[in-house]
């Protein structure tokens, strides 16, 4: 899930408004984009890079790709995942948000099937700094994002986006994003982000952003007992009105079960640092790195 320079991404609907925009800075900022797939402009180029009919024509005749990168409908999106797992994709990062949730519980039966791996849906994407980012982040952005030993986990793009930039403004560089997405069925949950963290060599400690909704939180506090790098989490939605939905489809709170005070403790109790403004992200991440244990509590 942390992307390198080296990674090679085929982008489906590469050829739409959107796609285009972030495909052009993709590369420039290092991506390895090896084409496209679009079934109605096949065997064209697009952004100086082939346009194939599907994902299987690519591997077949375009050098392979090892992840695929989805801007496509709700519609088309179990289609595209379909195509993408069945042509060897080993990370599938879906952008899209409504897909319907057979279709999503479908692509997620296809990739455990294929040993592959989905980010998303509704994904804001991954990216690493300095090397290569796969989605709508604006990696590009030297003033939010620079390379570093700092792990980032969100359910929100524009939350990891403040964040980011608030630990670049602090001189702490990311050495990757994850951005695991609102879907209330993602592939890649909180836990299994923050386990990839615990092992990548180039990462320090982990910012957690949560929020309301689900057990994600609580089942990573499992993870988070088991690491030796230090965690701080935020967790938005502290105020919002039981039984009302905030935001992401998986932010609603059903009777004690995945509120804030349940998250904040189980975080807590499991070894992280909670804050309770993004603001304090960066202090609480310098105390941490600077003492043997850090103040595992929550930070007022």
């Amino acid at each position: 899930m942390i992307l390198s320079a080296k990674d090679r991404v085929l982008i489906w609907g590469i050829t739409g408004k959107q796609a285009s925009f972030w495909t052009e800075r993709m590369i420039a900022h290092g991506t390895n984009v090896v084409g496209g797939v679009n079934p109605s402009r096949a065997g064209q180029t697009h952004l100086g890079r082939p346009v194939w009919a599907s994902g299987s024509e690519a591997a077949a005749h375009g050098g392979g790709f090892d992840t695929a990168l989805l801007f496509i409908s709700p519609a088309a999106a179990l289609g595209a995942g379909r195509d993408a797992i069945a042509a060897g994709a080993r990370l599938v990062v879906i952008l899209t948000e409504h897909i319907p949730i057979h279709d999503v519980m479908t692509l997620h039966a296809l990739a455990r099937e294929a040993g592959a791996r989905i980010v998303g849906p509704n994904t804001a994407g991954l990216v690493t700094p300095g090397q290569a980012f796969a989605g709508i982040m604006p990696a590009f952005n030297t003033r939010v994002f620079k390379p570093g030993r700092m792990g980032v986990i969100s359910r929100s793009g524009s939350l990891g986006t403040l964040v980011c930039l608030n630990l670049t403004r602090a001189g702490l560089g990311q050495s990757a994003f994850i951005g695991i997405g609102g879907d209330p069925l993602p592939g890649t949950t909180t836990a299994e982000a923050l386990a990839v963290f615990a092992a990548h060599e180039g990462t320090d400690a982990v910012v957690l952003l949560g929020e309301i909704g689900g057990r994600m939180e609580e089942d990573a506090a499992r993870v988070i007992e088991t690491m030796d790098k230090p965690v701080v989490a935020f967790l938005a939605g502290r105020f919002a009105p039981p039984e009302r939905r905030m935001g992401h489809a998986g932010a609603i709170i059903s009777g004690t079960e995945g509120g804030w005070e349940s998250k904040c403790g189980a975080l807590t109790e499991a070894g992280a640092a909670v804050v309770y403004t993004p603001a304090q992200i960066p202090r609480a991440l310098t105390d941490l790195l600077l003492t043997a244990d850090g103040p595992r509590r929550a930070v007022r």
